[in-house]
């Protein structure tokens, strides 16, 4: 017992990865300026005088993200492996509940919200959701990757897509590009074969063009 206290206090007092955690902030900052020039207009014109309403809302939202950041930087890591599968799961139901009439929440010609009393984009949790999920699969089966197999057939053509997929029917286009990057750049860096990319990148860039182009 007095070993596990030992291992948690030991791992609760190590020190940040600071190169990681300045680089997060300068991309929080660069964000917010972002947000701040793209809304101030918006903000000015519905309020009469206050050009900083959605600055303030992303800023508390940024300041919770920070406070989140912070707590689970203290948690060991191996402890998410144990929820991979709920991760997956719950991804999915979270997407599929954006089809549900009345749950779902379309907004110019797109439906990505959830209305649960409160409204969130589960592509967000989903995002989350899916690193755990690979980053627990990618280390069962670390010995594995340079197969076709388990290195790229079953989880970049069987269990990714179930995701690509429910966002692709959402017109959410840009979180699929973004999921499927983060998902391919964990499976390179973790060993799987550059070449296989290559060759299904080559067609999905094809089939987002011509979705791009359908939807115009």
């Amino acid at each position: 017992m007095a070993k596990k206290v030992r291992k948690v206090s030991n791992f609760a007092n190590k020190q940040f990865d600071f190169i990681l955690l300045i680089t997060v902030m300068i991309l929080l900052a660069l964000g917010l300026i972002m947000v701040l020039s793209a809304s101030s207009p918006s903000s000015l014109s519905e309020t009469g005088d206050d050009s900083y309403v959605y600055f303030r809302k992303q800023s508390g939202s940024a300041l919770l993200g920070i406070a989140a950041m912070l707590f689970l930087s203290k948690v060991d890591y191996r402890f998410y492996k144990k929820f991979y599968k709920i991760a997956y799961i719950g991804s999915i139901i979270l997407l599929l509940m954006v089809l549900i009439p009345k749950v779902g929440v379309e907004a110019g010609g797109a439906r990505r919200w959830i209305n649960l009393g409160i409204q969130f984009q589960p592509s967000e949790i989903a995002k989350i959701g899916m690193i755990i999920f690979f980053a627990s699969y990618l280390s069962d089966h670390r010995k594995e990757l340079n197969g076709i197999k388990n290195g790229f057939f079953k989880p970049f053509l069987i269990l990714a897509p179930v995701i690509f997929i429910l966002l692709f029917i959402q017109d959410h286009l840009s979180a699929s590009v973004v999921m499927i990057l983060i998902v391919s750049v964990m499976m390179i860096i973790a060993g799987c074969k550059l070449t296989y990319f290559l060759t299904v990148g080559t067609v999905g860039v094809g089939v987002g063009a011509a979705r791009i182009i359908c939807t115009c």
